[in-house]
């Protein structure tokens, strides 16, 4: 008799164990408690993914487009129909208020094609495209609209299309000379469109760049006009 129910006792807990086993697994699938605590923690990264953009990491896709042109398209020689002293250090710095990543970023020279500077910077300034110190010019600065992640291009330019006509953007110099353009263009244009490159005549002109969503295929590309100088 105590046998049997020591038997049945082992097999009491048997059936315990092979419950709370179940329930453990369902739960670490993902699959939702009915209430309870356990209901709210799995909501909580449905809620957080709501605030984060769909396509956070850079794909394959984006990584084999290329970003920008390769360089500007010439005429704008250093010295040439300058207003204010050219500065030595090439190196500018933008900030765009609307947008949440680009506060006081370090902006180099380089080729659309160089990716190493276009995974480390949150942008690029195009060769032989403008300077902010011209009297005319395109200052062309691209940057990537996903990038990479734990580096400064990551998601840098993916609020670009936040800018409406009248926002402010600003660019500092290596001297410390801020310059304030003012949006007044947007445009949408295949990568073979070299035509966003050129300078408008008789005025300074800042263009930013980054590519289309989802499929990276076209460029978003937003201009501005220099409207003041602080030295």
């Amino acid at each position: 008799m105590r046998f049997k129910n020591l038997v049945m006792i082992l097999a009491a807990l048997l059936v315990a164990a092979t419950l709370a086993a179940c329930s453990s697994a369902e739960q670490s699938s993902g699959d939702k408690p009915s209430g309870g605590q356990g209901s709210q923690k799995q909501e909580q990264p449905e809620e957080q993914a709501e605030k984060q953009p769909e396509n956070k990491k850079m794909t394959e896709e984006a990584k084999d487009q290329q970003v920008a042109p390769k360089a500007g398209g010439g005429g704008n020689a250093e010295g040439e129909g300058n207003k204010l002293e050219p500065a030595k250090d090439k190196t500018l710095k933008l900030t765009v208020p609307k947008m949440a990543e680009i506060k006081n970023d370090e902006i180099p020279t380089g080729e659309g094609t160089n990716e190493a500077l276009f995974r480390d910077y949150a942008a690029v300034r195009l060769p032989y495209t403008g300077f902010p110190w011209q009297e005319e010019a395109n200052v062309y600065i691209a940057g990537h609209r996903i990038g990479f992640p734990g580096t400064n291009s990551d998601l840098a330019f993916y609020d670009l299309e936040d800018l409406r006509n009248g926002d402010e953007v600003y660019v500092e110099d290596s001297m410390g000379r801020q310059y304030t353009y003012e949006v007044f263009s947007k445009k949408i244009v295949e990568p073979t469109d070299l035509s966003v490159l050129k300078r408008v005549e008789g005025k300074n002109i800042l263009t930013l760049q980054t590519c289309t969503l989802p499929d990276y295929s076209d460029r978003v590309v937003y201009q501005a006009e220099l409207k003041d100088i602080k030295t």
